[in-house]
């Protein structure tokens, strides 16, 4: 539900809105002016009705019938009409009573309108159904569709004038009728309404949706889910009412020039050109697209020039109907893209494009065309151990759209063979009591959820027949996926000598246990034993203790060669020179391990006060001995923490801006510096939200994101404000190691209120073994820290919150969690969950310079 005030709203909406009381109010002000304006010719009219009876009178008791008098009269119209000045002074003090009396009842319609209630607009969507589409209703000036849009209005204008808001509602428009490819025609049509303040809450959006889909009666005769909405026959599953879209005004009009259009894909496969730009001024474009019934638009963004600000000021927003209808959103570009081009595809034959920019050059281009629906595939396999094709996305490599679907049949030749697909950067588990976000499968009669990840996995089908079934579930447009398809042998997939990772993949034996996450999942570094030390330098030492910062054998020999340039893998540091060394923790750890020094520049971070030696369990802190907390307030109330990473940037967790709402970085305050609440040293408005690609609200993995301030904190809070370090990609702690959780979160479960003081609680990190068993399969993402009385743990309120831990050499600390999760607060043998900040450094590092 979107509300307008007066001010930028314009006469326009004023006009949309009066209703009788108002056009009453104004014909007695015109009626008043006209009266006091004419009163001269009025006072002149009633002299001579006087004056005619007067001289009838006199003219039956003295002269005769017929005798007329002419020469009177006419000196007594020269007598008045010499008198009448219309700008005496009696007549201007009336004229400018009357014009007070105008404007201060017109201000008080206004405020009335616009002070006391809202203009509120909802946008509304629904199929009818046993209707032919036909050509005319594209054009609005047709006959066809004026007729067609009288009955719509005159159908809604019927439900909603004896609803329960009839006194809020005003009228309704109708936009746009296109075809449905399943049949019937789609309606698009705006309400308008007129909300006092005090009943806002009757107005809502389910509320008023609510409305429209209990005035269709179902059908008992067909038992579809059609029924009539007085004489329109009315898919109940088809209705869709929404208010939160972009300004009316803005459909309507363009400030600054015009860019508004619609565009025809008349023929198959023929892309056609769109663009647009503007060289200055803000810009607001708005553009339909129409492909012929029974074709999808397939819609290529090849450039576009915009600000990175989360689609607040400068975005690209790709609808699948014909009106900005939040819920029919299928992608939005809030920023430059890296790849060569985008491409959607819509679920009908129509589309809508909104762009918007703020002041300078920008806009974007692409093309759009029409093309079929993609219908079903039936695969087989051969007898072939090696991977021999593809199985792929609709639409590939597109963005796969809400509603599409695709079925595969796989036969091998034998019954000990089944089926290995092997995905680039998607997974498939086991589909729980939740639904599922990125798309449901149905593999030979059990459902999996399917979600991307950064890395490959292989799925196992232990049958040598297999029906596959694809259903899309986003809510928005999705990244395209493809997997590879083999047979494999069901009794050994993996070879003798080789691991079976979780993940579906296939590491040498040598790999397990080796401290090294090889499977992408630490499947292979969990239950694993205590490995042995090697005090040999001779020999090849465990990376468990090798260039780890420890001194673990008393010759020194863990830590010996550890600067010596050797080939890169992923337990070496890598320099910037891009050669690589043991040193697993070389950064800012002040020691020169590099050639180029690269290891110890950008160290200017992860240094504080000393602070006591000693959330659930924690203990006051003192002023600035966390320098890079960070406490968000969401409209003014404590909802996150976040972490200092640099002079514009924090980091926080993903799950605190998980809603459409929480994501929208207007509401959002930083405050920086700040040991008591409502005490901040400084204070910065968030200008953009940076949520990983991959976040998964279902299970919290990969639950970081990035927020960029709108101003950077002054080099005269150095001492009270300081970003943490980051640790590489490579950095490693180990069981045991102390490690801080700061934030203002409750200080026990139970708790109502949170502190006003900052809190500092000592955890230990938990090794992955022990947590899984605690929690079950984690994501390697995640990192585990508490203690087993769990008497010292975050709580609500801490989310986002860092988790500090100080370099064993150097003194600098780091950033090696972030408050994700848990079970409860401070319950014994269940640690918190923090999100691993490691396996996240080179995305970071795409963001902040």
């Amino acid at each position: 539900m979107q509300n307008f005030k007066v001010c930028g709203y314009g006469f326009f909406s004023v006009l949309l809105v009066f209703d009788l009381r108002s056009l009453l109010l104004l014909f007695v002000i015109i009626f008043a002016y006209f009266l006091c304006c004419c009163k001269s010719h009025i006072y002149l009219s009633m002299a001579k009705v006087i004056y005619f009876e007067v001289a009838t009178v006199d003219s039956k008791l003295a002269k005769p019938l017929n005798h007329r008098r002419p020469k009177r009269k006419t000196k007594l119209r020269k007598k008045y009409r010499k008198k009448f000045n219309p700008w005496n002074f009696q007549n201007v003090a009336a004229l400018s009573i009357v014009l007070v009396v105008f404007f201060v009842i017109s201000m008080w319609t206004l405020l009335w309108y616009f002070v006391c209630n809202s203009v509120v607009f909802f946008a509304a969507l629904f199929r009818i159904a046993n209707v032919e589409f036909i050509p005319e209703y594209r054009q609005k000036e047709s006959r066809e569709f004026a007729s067609m849009a009288q009955n719509i209005e005159v159908v809604v204008n019927n439900v909603y004038r004896k609803s329960a808001v009839s006194k809020m509602y005003k009228h309704s428009v109708l936009s746009d009728l296109s075809s449905n490819n399943d049949g019937g025609i789609l309606v698009y049509i705006w309400m308008i309404f007129v909300v006092p303040k005090a009943k806002k809450q009757y107005a809502c959006e389910d509320c008023v949706g609510v409305i429209l889909k209990d005035s269709i009666q179902t059908s008992l005769v067909n038992r579809t889910s059609v029924g009539y909405l007085y004489d329109l026959p009315v898919d109940f599953d088809s209705i869709v009412v929404n208010g939160n879209f972009i300004l009316r005004k803005d459909y309507f009009m363009v400030i600054g020039f015009k860019c508004s259009n619609d565009l025809y894909a008349e023929q198959q496969g023929v892309n056609i050109y769109l663009s647009a730009t503007a060289s200055s001024g803000k810009t607001n474009c708005h553009i339909k697209l129409f492909a012929l019934p029974g074709f999808l638009i397939h819609l290529s963004i090849e450039s576009i020039d915009i600000e990175a600000n989360d689609c607040v000021e400068d975005a690209l927003i790709v609808y699948d109907s014909l009106m900005p209808i939040r819920s029919k959103v299928l992608y939005k570009i809030c920023e430059p893209f890296n790849s060569s081009t985008m491409s959607f595809v819509s679920t009908g034959n129509v589309m809508y494009l909104s762009f918007k920019a703020s002041l300078g050059k920008k806009g974007f281009t692409g093309n759009f065309a029409a093309i079929p629906q993609e219908r079903n595939n039936i695969l087989a396999t051969q007898n072939a151990l090696d991977y021999e094709g593809y199985i792929k996305s609709p639409y590939f490599p597109s963005f796969y759209p809400p509603k599409c679907n695709c079925t595969w049949g796989f036969r091998t030749p034998r019954t000990n063979l089944g089926i290995a697909l092997k995905f680039y950067n998607y997974e498939l588990k086991e589909k729980g009591l939740k639904g599922c976000d990125h798309g449901w499968w149905k593999i030979n009669e059990k459902m999996y959820c399917g979600s991307y990840v950064d890395y490959q996995t292989i799925f196992y089908i232990a049958s040598s027949k297999s029906e596959i079934e694809f259903q899309c579930s986003s809510k928005l447009s999705d990244p395209a996926f493809k997997a590879q398809y083999a047979s494999y042998n069901i009794n050994k997939p993996c070879p003798g000598d080789h691991f079976l990772c979780s993940t579906g993949l296939c590491i040498e034996i040598s790999q397990r246990c080796n401290g090294v996450d090889d499977c992408n999942d630490e499947s292979d570094e969990v239950f694993c034993s205590t490995p042995l030390k090697v005090c040999d330098s001779s020999n090849y030492q465990h990376p468990y203790f090798a260039c780890n910062g420890i001194r673990d054998c008393e010759d020194g020999a863990d830590e010996m060669n550890c600067t010596m340039v050797v080939p890169c893998t992923n337990i070496t540091y890598k320099c910037k020179n891009n050669m690589c060394i043991r040193k697993r923790n070389a950064k800012c750890d002040g020691v020169s391990d590099c050639l180029d020094n690269s290891d110890e520049s950008n160290c200017g971070c992860g240094s504080k006060s000393q602070g006591k030696s000693r959330i659930v369990g924690g203990a006051n802190a003192d002023d600035a001995e966390w320098p890079w907390q960070v406490s968000l307030h969401f409209s003014g109330t404590l909802y996150c923490g976040a972490s200092v990473i640099s002079k514009e940037w924090l980091l926080s967790a993903a799950h605190c801006f998980g809603t459409e709402k929480l994501s929208d970085p207007r509401p959002w305050l930083a405050y920086l510096g700040m040991r008591v609440q409502g005490n901040p040293k400084f204070f910065s408005e968030i200008r953009r939200i940076v949520v990983h690609e991959y976040y998964n609200s279902r299970s919290f993995d990969y639950d970081i994101a990035l927020l960029q301030l709108k101003n950077t904190w002054p080099k005269s809070l150095s001492s009270v404000i300081q970003p943490i370090c980051i640790p590489s990609i490579i950095q490693s702690v180990q069981s045991g190691d102390k490690c801080w959780v700061t934030g203002w979160g409750k200080k026990s479960e139970g708790d109502s209120e949170s502190p006003s003081i900052l809190q500092e609680a000592e955890v230990e990190i938990v090794s992955q073994t022990v947590c899984r068993m605690r929690y079950g399969p984690l994501s390697s993402r995640m990192i585990c820290a508490g203690v087993a009385s769990g008497k010292k743990d975050a709580c609500r309120g801490d989310s986002g919150g860092p988790l500090s831990c100080p370099e064993k050499s150097g003194g600098k600390w780091f950033l090696i969690g972030i408050v994700s999760w848990g079970v409860g607060c401070g319950r014994p043998n269940l640690p918190g969950v923090y999100t691993r900040v490691s396996k996240f450094a080179s995305w970071i590092q795409n963001y902040v310079v």
